[in-house]
C-alpha cells in the first residue's frame, strides 16, 4: 500500500484505485460475481477432498500442502485484482490467510487440538516420584516454533503435536493381505429396464479387493453366448464414477412406500418390501473388508462377469453363478377411450375393459376394485399367449425364445348395478423372472365418496348415478291444492331420488282443466289444456308450479342430465278454487222497562272456519269502535248492550276465514235510541277475594263516608240498607245527579257508643223512566273503634336511663295499647330533625337503639287508628361507659412539642434503664398496647415492636427501650380494661389524633475494633507504621460520635514488656501509625484496645475479645538450603530445598538468564523442573515479601528428556505379501548412548484406532547412532515404550515399595 502525503492540501480527495480490470472490459458487479462463484467452488472442491481425507487411511499432508498453497494464492491474486467491497486491507488479507491455513490445519491434519498440552513431559517424569498434581513447578520452555509449527502442516518441528506423548511419537503397521473374490447381485435381485433411455446399476460385491479394472459381457434376449455377446472394460475410475452418480441420485430421491391397510396385505406385499431393503441397506450391511461397485447398463440381455483385476495385477476370484439376467420391465395399461365418466344404474351390464400388458410371459397381474370406498384386491396370474402355451404343452426347448417380451390384451368385465363411485386400478404386474412393477402411483389422495370421476393410463373410474324419481309434495287424491280467487297456487315436484351428478331435472308435465268449472268466472284462454317441460335450478331437487286456473295437473314423465326417471304417486295434484266468505245477519232490537238496552244478531257464515267477523260501533258524535268477533262454526249470535245512553249505529264491515282475510262484507245495519238499565256499586278500596266484602274502620264521628258509582239515566234514587248488631234501617238517597256520590251513613247508636261492626248493602236503583232494579254487589263492613291507642316508655322518670358500652345496642322497654301490630315514631333530642320510625308488634316491645342520647316519642298508630304519645313517659336517656385513657404523669420529666403532639424525654446512653409514669382512667385492670418505631435508613420511620402490658392500678410505670441507639417513639395505640378488653374490641383502636406520643433518643456507646484479625509481620528494627496503605491489616474500626480517645497496649511476648499508649482521633477508621515505637526483639507482639471514648460522655460498649487484638510477628532474614548437591537433574525431576523462616515465602530464581519467583507455605520446598537449562536461586524473602535475602551459591543443569520416534513420528500402514520384508525405522534424539524398548501388537483395525494386544517386546542398548532399522516378515504394530540416554530416561522408572517406605 503506497503511504499517504504528509500534509495533503485541504480540497485534495484521495482517489480510488481503480480495478485491475477495467470497468469497461467487464462491470464490477460481475466481477464479484465470478469471484464469489470462484470462491464457493473451490471450497466445495475442498470439502470433497475433506471426504477423501477422512476415507483415506494414511496421514499424508499432501491435501493440507495442496490447499495451504491454492488458499493464499486466492486471497493475494483477490487482493491484487482491487474489485470494490472486495479489496481488504493488507491486515485484514493476512488475517484471512492465517484464518484459512488454521482451519485447512484442522481439517487435514495439520493442526491437532490437545486440552492436555504442556503438561505431558510433568506428568509422565513426576509419575515415578510422588504422583501428586498439586507440587509447584517451572514455567515451560517456549520459543515461536512452538507457535509456527502448527502453520506449517508438519514443515517444522516442535513440541506441539496431535499426540498425547511428545517424546514417543509414530507407529508402523505391517498388514497382510487376504484372498480377493468378486459376487456378481450377491443379493439375488431381478432387474428389468422400463424403456429405451432408462439405466439399472447390477451390483457386484467385492471383497479384499481393491479393483483396477472390470470386464463383463452382455448377450441379447433370446441369442446364444456365442453368437452375439459382447464385452465391456471399466476402469477404477469408470467404476467410481458410476457409484458416485448413484450415491448422488439416492440423496436426491426419496422413495415413499404406498401404505397398504391390514385388509389389503398379502404375500407379494413381503417379497416387495425384501427387494426394496435389499436395494437400499445393501450398502449399509458390508463387512470392513467388503466394497460395492456397480455395472451400468442401458439395454436388456444377459449380464456375465468375466474377470475383475486389483491394484497389483491379481485377478479375484468369481463366486458362481456369474451372470443375471436383465429383460425390459413389464407394463400394463388400460387401452381404448374412456367413455364411461357417467354411467346410469342398472344399464349396459356386460361391459368390458380391455387391458394392454407386455413382458416375459407368464405374466401375474394384482388390480383392485373400490366402490364407494370399499376395496377388493384380484390376482391373475398365468397370462401368456396360446402359442407360449402351446410350447410349454409339447415340451419343446424354447427357452431362449420365451425370453422374448409378449404383448397380450386382456378384457375386464365392469358391473353398474351399484351406485356410487366404481374405480378400477391396475396395481403391480410381474414377469417370468420375477421383476415386479407397481403401477398404482397415479391413484388420487382420496377415491372414497363421491367425487368427478377421473381415468388414467392404469385407472378406469365412473359414476354410477340412481335414477331420479319425482312426484307431487302435500298434494294428492283427496288432499287437493285450494286456489284463492284472483292468485295463483303454487305446485311443488319434489324428486325424492336424484343424484347432485344428474342435475338439473327435467319435469313434463300436462295440465286438464276442471270438466265441471264454471266458463263466466275463467276466460277461454285460462281453460284450455296444456303440457310444458320444467327444469330445477342449481343444486336444487324441486319443481315450483304457479297453478291460475282450476283443474287437474299430471306428471308425465321425468329425465335427469344423464338418466331417465321414475314418475310415482301422487303423480296427479287436484286444484280447486275456493270462493269468497260470506254471511246472512238478522238483527233483533232487546227492550226493557227503560226503553231498548241494545241489539242481537244472528249469524250464517258460508266460507272455511274458523271465521273473523268485523263490526262497528258508533255512539252520537264519538268516533267510531272496530270490534272482532271469531266464530269457530257456520253459525253464531252477537249480543250489544252499551252501558251508557245514546244514539247508536251497528254495523258489520268485513269477513276473514282460513282462505280470505278481511273481505267486505255488506250486510245490514241498524239505528238505535239506547237507554242501558240503571246499576250501581261501592267506589274505590280493593276486595280480600272477589265477591267479598270491603272493610272499612272509623275511630270517631258519628257517620262514616262511602262512594258509590252509578250507571244508567239519572238523575237515580239509591236505596241503601245499614244493618246493626240488633237492628237494621233502610235509608233512601233521592234526585243523585251525578255518576260518583259519597254517601254520608250515619253509625248505629248502640255500635257508636261502644264500638262494634255493623254493614252497608245497595238494595235497588231507580233511574229517570222510573224503572227500579235491584242490586245484588257486595257490601261494606265497618269495624267502629272507639279506644284510642297510647305508648310510653315503661319506668319511673329517674329509673327511665340506662348506660351501655360504646355502639352496643340498647333495649328500652315500652308499654303499647290497642290492636298491633304498631308504627311509632322518635326522635334523638340531640338531633331534633331526624324523625325515625319503627314497627312494633307486642304491648311490651323494646325500641333498640345504638347511639347515646335522650329518645323522644313523637306519635304511634295501630292497625286502624292514630293514637297518643303519654307524655310523662315519653322520654329515655341511654349513656356510653367512657372509654380508659392515659396520660404522662406530672412528675414525669418531658417537654411537649406542639408541631407533632409529641413529648421529648431526655437522651440516655444505650443498655441504660429508663421508664416514664403514666396515668389511667378507666375500671382496672388495664391493658395498654403500645407501638414501639425507629428512624429507619431510608428516611422514615420503622414499626420494631408492639408490646402490650397490664395493670391493676391507675398509676403504671412503662418501660422504655434503650437496647437500640437512635431516635426511638412510642404511641399508645389501644388501651383496655375490665370494660372495654382488648380481647373483644382489637380493633376499637384509638383516634391518631387523640394517642399519647412521647420520644427519647438513645446514645449509641462508643466501640472500637480491628478491622480484620490477620497477623501483621514487621522485620527487627522497622517502626510500627503502615507497611501497605492499600491493605486493611491492623486498621481500627470505631463507632460513636466523633471525637475518639483510644488507649491501647503492646506487649512484646518474648520480654514481657508492656507499652501504652494513647492517641485521639476524629475519623471513624484509623490504622496503626506509630512511628515512636520500634520493634527491637524478635518475636511475636500482642496489640490490644484497652478503652474508647467519644463526646456522647457514655462508657464505651463491651469490647470483643477477639476483634479487640491482633499480632504482630517480628521476623529475622530468610535462608534456603538444598536436600542434596546433585548438579545434573532432568525435566519432571524434583528438586527439594530446605526453608528458614517464617512462611510464606518468596524464592527468586532463573533458569537461563530469565527470573522466575515462586511462592511457599511449607517447609521442606519442593519444585518440579519443567524447563532445560541452568536453574540458578538468586534470593528468598519472608513475612510477605519483606526481609529479603540473597543466595550466590545455589545452582545445577536441568537437562531435556530423550525422544524416540517410529517412521519419524507418523503413522505408518505398509502392506505386504507372504514372503516379503518390511523395513521399520527408528529415530532417537538425546545425548548418546540410548537404550530403548520397542513392542509389536496386534495391527491396528483402522485409523486413528489404538494397538491390540502385546505380541512381542525387545530391549535395544548401547545405541550411539540417532537412526536404528529393523526388518520384518510379521504382521503387526510396531511402537517405542521407553528411551533413556545419557542423564534421563522417558518414561520414569517408578520405584518400588521399599524405596517409598525408606523415603517417607
Amino acid at each position: 500500500m503506497s503511504a499517504a502525503p504528509t500534509n495533503p492540501p485541504p480540497q485534495a480527495v484521495p482517489r480510488r484505485k481503480e480495478p485491475l480490470i477495467p470497468e469497461a472490459f467487464l462491470d464490477v458487479p460481475t466481477q464479484r460475481l465470478y469471484c464469489l462463484s470462484l470462491g464457493a467452488f473451490i471450497q466445495a472442491v475442498k470439502l470433497f477432498d475433506f471426504f477423501r481425507y477422512i476415507a483415506s487411511s494414511d496421514e499424508d499432508h499432501g491435501f493440507c500442502i495442496k490447499w495451504l498453497v491454492i488458499d493464499i494464492m486466492s486471497c493475494l491474486l483477490l487482493s491484487r485484482l482491487r474489485i470494490p467491497r472486495l479489496n481488504y486491507a493488507t491486515s485484514v488479507v493476512v488475517l484471512q490467510i492465517v484464518a484459512l491455513c488454521f482451519f485447512n490445519g484442522l481439517m487435514f491434519g495439520g493442526v491437532s487440538l490437545n486440552v492436555s498440552r504442556g503438561v505431558s513431559e510433568t506428568s509422565a517424569s513426576s509419575e515415578g516420584y510422588s504422583g501428586r498434581g498439586d507440587l509447584p513447578s517451572t514455567p515451560q520452555a517456549w520459543s515461536y516454533l512452538d507457535y509456527l509449527a502448527p502453520f506449517f502442516f508438519g514443515a517444522l518441528s516442535s513440541s506441539y503435536s496431535a499426540s498425547g506423548d511428545s517424546h514417543l511419537l509414530g507407529q508402523h503397521t505391517v498388514r497382510m493381505s487376504p484372498i480377493s473374490t468378486a459376487n456378481l447381485n450377491p443379493n439375488g435381485l431381478t432387474f428389468c429396464l422400463s424403456s429405451p433411455g432408462d439405466v439399472t446399476l447390477v451390483p457386484v460385491l467385492l471383497n479384499n479387493t481393491n479393483p483396477s479394472s472390470l470386464r463383463y459381457s452382455l448377450t441379447p434376449l433370446g441369442q446364444s453366448r456365442d453368437d452375439g455377446a459382447e464385452y465391456f472394460d471399466l476402469s477404477s475410475k469408470e467404476l467410481k464414477a458410476i457409484e458416485q452418480v448413484r450415491l448422488d441420485a439416492l440423496q436426491v430421491a426419496k422413495p415413499s412406500a404406498l401404505s397398504i391397510d391390514d385388509d389389503e396385505y398379502d404375500e407379494y406385499d413381503d417379497d416387495d418390501d425384501d427387494e426394496s431393503n435389499g436395494r437400499n441397506d445393501e450398502q449399509s450391511s458390508l463387512q470392513k473388508t467388503q466394497s460395492l461397485v456397480h455395472i451400468r447398463l442401458t439395454k436388456p440381455g444377459t449380464v456375465r462377469l468375466e474377470r475383475i483385476l486389483d491394484a497389483s495385477g491379481i485377478e479375484s476370484r468369481l463366486v458362481y453363478p456369474a451372470e443375471v439376467m436383465v429383460v425390459p420391465c413389464p407394463r400394463v395399461a388400460f387401452v381404448g377411450d374412456n367413455n364411461l365418466d357417467i354411467r346410469c344404474a342398472g344399464e349396459d351390464p356386460d361391459h368390458q375393459l380391455m387391458i394392454d400388458i407386455s413382458g416375459v410371459a407368464p405374466l401375474s397381474l394384482r388390480w383392485f376394485k373400490m366402490i364407494n370406498g370399499k376395496q377388493e384386491s384380484f390376482l391373475v396370474e398365468g397370462i401368456e399367449s396360446s402359442h407360449d402355451a402351446e410350447l410349454e404343452r409339447t415340451g419343446m426347448e424354447v427357452t431362449r425364445r420365451r425370453l422374448i417380451p409378449s404383448q397380450l390384451q386382456v378384457p375386464l368385465s365392469v358391473s353398474s348395478d351399484t351406485v356410487g363411485t366404481h374405480l378400477y386400478a391396475l396395481d403391480e404386474v410381474m414377469d417370468a423372472v420375477g421383476n415386479i412393477v407397481r403401477v398404482g402411483s397415479d391413484l388420487p389422495s382420496s377415491t372414497s365418496g363421491q367425487g368427478e370421476s377421473f381415468s388414467t393410463t392404469t385407472t378406469r373410474s365412473f359414476q354410477v348415478l340412481r335414477r331420479p324419481a319425482v312426484s307431487f309434495k302435500h298434494c294428492g287424491p283427496g288432499n287437493p291444492t285450494p286456489l284463492l280467487i284472483g292468485s295463483e297456487a303454487s305446485l311443488t315436484i319434489l324428486a325424492n331420488d336424484a343424484d347432485s351428478f344428474d342435475l338439473p331435472l327435467e319435469v313434463t308435465v300436462e295440465y286438464q282443466p276442471s270438466q265441471g268449472s264454471d266458463s263466466d268466472s275463467l276466460d277461454t284462454k285460462r281453460s284450455k289444456s296444456w303440457k310444458k317441460t320444467l327444469s330445477t335450478q342449481g343444486n336444487r331437487r324441486d319443481v315450483n308450479i304457479q297453478a291460475g286456473a282450476p283443474g287437474e295437473y299430471t306428471i308425465e314423465n321425468v329425465k335427469g342430465k344423464w338418466c331417465r326417471g321414475d314418475v310415482l304417486a301422487p303423480e296427479t295434484c287436484q286444484v280447486v278454487e275456493r270462493p269468497f266468505p260470506s254471511a246472512e245477519i238478522d238483527w233483533k232490537k232487546i227492550h226493557e222497562c227503560s226503553g231498548d238496552t241494545g241489539v242481537s244478531a244472528a249469524l250464517v257464515l258460508h266460507g272455511t272456519p274458523p271465521f273473523h267477523v268485523y263490526y262497528r260501533i258508533q255512539q252520537d258524535n264519538q268516533p267510531p269502535r272496530n270490534i272482532t268477533k271469531t266464530f269457530a262454526t257456520s253459525r253464531g249470535e252477537l249480543t250489544i248492550q252499551p252501558e251508557r245512553s245514546g244514539h247508536y249505529v251497528f254495523s258489520f264491515t268485513h269477513i276473514s276465514d282460513s282462505y280470505y282475510r278481511k273481505v267486505k262484507l255488506d250486510g245490514p245495519s241498524i239505528d238505535q235510541i239506547i237507554h242501558p238499565p240503571a246499576s250501581a256499586d261501592f267506589a274505590g278500596g280493593e276486595r280480600s277475594a272477589p265477591r267479598s266484602k270491603r272493610q272499612m274502620s272509623s275511630c270517631e264521628g258519628g257517620s262514616v263516608d262511602v262512594d258509590v258509582e252509578l250507571r244508567g239515566s239519572g238523575p237515580w234514587n239509591l236505596e241503601v240498607q245499614v244493618v246493626g248488631p240488633k237492628s237494621s234501617d233502610t235509608l233512601l238517597i233521592t234526585n243523585i245527579e251525578t255518576s260518583r256520590k259519597t254517601l254520608h251513613i250515619p253509625v248505629p247508636k248502640q255500635v257508636d257508643r261502644t264500638g262494634g261492626t255493623f254493614e252497608i248493602d245497595l238494595v235497588s236503583i231507580e233511574d229517570k223512566y222510573k224503572c227500579k232494579r235491584p242490586i245484588s254487589v257486595p257490601g261494606i263492613s265497618v269495624n267502629v273503634k272507639r279506644i284510642k291507642s297510647t305508648v310510653k316508655f315503661y319506668g319511673e322518670p329517674d329509673k327511665r336511663h340506662v348506660t351501655v358500652l360504646e355502639k352496643e345496642k340498647a333495649n328500652l322497654p315500652l308499654r303499647l295499647t290497642g290492636d298491633g301490630p304498631w308504627k311509632m315514631k322518635y326522635r334523638r333530642v340531640d338531633v331534633p330533625q331526624e324523625v325515625l320510625t319503627a314497627t312494633l308488634t307486642t304491648p311490651n316491645d323494646f325500641l333498640r337503639v345504638t347511639d347515646k342520647g335522650t329518645y323522644e316519642i313523637l306519635e304511634v298508630s295501630d292497625s286502624q287508628c292514630l293514637g297518643s304519645v303519654i307524655e310523662d313517659g315519653s322520654t329515655y336517656r341511654v349513656d356510653w361507659i367512657p372509654k380508659p385513657f392515659a396520660k404522662l404523669s406530672q412528675n414525669t420529666e418531658a417537654t411537649y412539642e406542639p408541631y407533632n403532639g409529641s413529648y421529648i424525654l431526655p437522651p440516655i446512653c444505650e443498655g441504660m434503664t429508663d421508664n416514664v409514669d403514666l396515668d389511667l382512667s378507666g375500671r382496672p385492670p388495664f391493658e395498654i398496647m403500645y407501638n414501639i418505631a425507629q428512624n429507619s435508613e431510608t428516611g422514615g420511620t420503622k414499626l420494631i415492636d408492639q408490646p402490650t402490658f397490664n395493670s391493676i392500678q391507675p398509676h403504671t410505670r412503662l418501660q422504655l427501650q434503650t437496647s437500640n441507639p437512635g431516635r426511638v417513639y412510642y404511641e399508645v395505640k389501644q388501651i383496655g380494661d375490665s370494660s372495654y378488653p382488648l380481647a373483644k374490641h382489637r380493633n376499637a383502636v384509638i383516634p391518631r389524633s387523640e394517642r399519647l406520643l412521647f420520644e427519647q433518643h438513645v446514645s449509641m456507646r462508643p466501640s472500637a475494633q480491628f478491622k480484620n484479625r490477620n497477623r501483621v509481620p514487621y522485620c527487627l528494627n522497622d517502626a510500627f507504621t503502615p507497611l501497605d496503605h492499600l491493605s486493611s491489616d491492623g486498621m481500627i474500626l470505631f463507632q460513636g460520635t466523633p471525637p475518639f480517645k483510644l488507649r491501647m497496649t503492646i506487649k512484646n511476648v518474648a520480654t514481657s514488656l508492656v507499652d501504652t499508649k494513647t492517641i485521639e482521633t476524629y475519623s471513624s477508621a484509623w490504622k496503626i501509625d506509630l512511628p515512636s515505637y520500634q520493634f527491637t526483639s524478635v518475636g511475636a507482639h500482642l496489640v490490644t484496645i484497652d478503652s474508647v471514648s467519644d463526646a456522647s460522655s457514655c462508657d464505651h460498649a463491651a469490647l470483643d475479645p477477639l476483634a479487640s487484638s491482633i499480632w504482630v510477628d517480628v521476623a529475622e532474614t530468610a535462608a534456603v538450603v538444598p536436600f542434596d548437591k546433585r548438579e545434573d537433574y532432568c525435566i519432571g525431576d524434583l528438586a527439594q530445598f530446605q526453608l528458614e523462616g517464617i512462611p510464606p515465602w518468596t524464592i527468586g530464581y532463573r533458569i537461563n538468564g530469565r527470573a522466575y519467583t515462586q511462592e511457599a507455605t511449607t517447609s521442606p520446598f519442593s519444585l518440579s523442573q519443567q524447563q532445560a537449562g541452568e536453574f540458578t536461586i538468586t534470593s528468598i524473602s519472608h513475612q510477605q515479601k519483606m526481609c529479603k535475602a540473597v543466595v550466590t551459591d545455589l545452582r545445577f543443569t536441568v537437562h531435556p528428556l530423550p525422544s524416540a520416534q517410529v517412521g519419524h513420528g507418523k503413522r505408518i500402514y505398509q502392506d505386504i505379501h507372504e514372503g516379503d520384508q518390511a523395513e521399520i525405522v527408528f529415530t532417537l534424539v538425546g545425548e548418546p548412548p540410548f537404550t530403548f524398548t520397542y513392542q509389536r501388537s496386534e495391527p491396528v483395525t483402522k485409523k486413528g484406532g489404538k494397538p491390540g494386544k502385546v505380541l512381542e517386546t525387545h530391549t535395544v542398548s548401547r545405541v550411539y547412532s540417532k537412526e536404528y532399522s529393523i526388518f520384518s516378515a510379521l504382521e503387526g504394530t510396531w511402537t517405542v515404550t521407553s528411551i533413556s540416554d545419557r542423564y534421563c530416561r522417558y518414561p520414569a522408572s517408578q520405584p518400588d515399595a521399599g524405596t517409598e517406605k525408606q523415603k517417607r
